[in-house]
């Protein structure tokens, strides 16, 4: 069995090890904000946190996640309370929602770091939106700098479009036991 934490509860899954951690969190766990897109690390959609930094968890297995902390985008927040979470609903970034979980993610990791990414930064997202929501995504990522550190004494430059990629781009429970230990 493989144990790791997800959303802070401790987790062991009775799964072959080989299973891509988005299986196992849609499947076995029912968290299904984590999206399956291309299931070839080009979109981004599958991004969850795993041990601080963003990762596609179409690309990791179980096995490799064998003791790491995960967070989706259930665990991220309480009552949809980040910063990022805040601002995608004031600026209206969902079209089809497809890309929206996998890009909060990947954001939230960033901006752990790095409050108000620069274009670069962004543009370096593995992360993707089919339908062109690219303004409203790049708003709420201004706005939730703001939302986070209201006070932050270095000014940021607004931010660009970064690149074409960022944007228009191409269960059971018998499966999971609470780990008591």
């Amino acid at each position: 069995m493989t144990r790791m934490t997800v959303n802070g509860e401790a987790i062991r899954y009775r799964l072959d090890p080989d299973t891509p951690l988005l299986f196992a969190l849609r499947d076995a766990s029912n968290l299904t904000g984590t999206k399956h897109g291309c299931f070839s690390g080009d979109c981004g959609t599958c991004t969850i946190i795993v041990d601080g930094r963003a990762r596609l968890s179409c690309e990791i297995s179980i096995a490799d996640a064998e003791g790491s902390e995960i967070v989706t985008i259930e665990g991220l927040s309480a009552g949809r309370a980040h910063p990022l979470q805040q601002a995608w609903a004031a600026e209206q970034v969902s079209q089809c929602g497809r890309c929206d979980p996998g890009f909060i993610m990947a954001l939230a990791a960033l901006m752990r770091s790095t409050p108000s990414p620069t274009p670069e930064q962004l543009s370096a997202l593995p992360n993707l939106c089919r339908c062109g929501a690219t303004p409203r995504i790049l708003k709420a990522v201004g706005r939730a700098s703001r939302l986070a550190a209201p006070l932050a004494p270095t000014p940021s430059k607004p931010v660009e479009n970064p690149s074409s990629r960022f944007s228009n781009g191409s269960s059971t429970m018998s499966q999971i036991v609470p780990d008591d230990s």
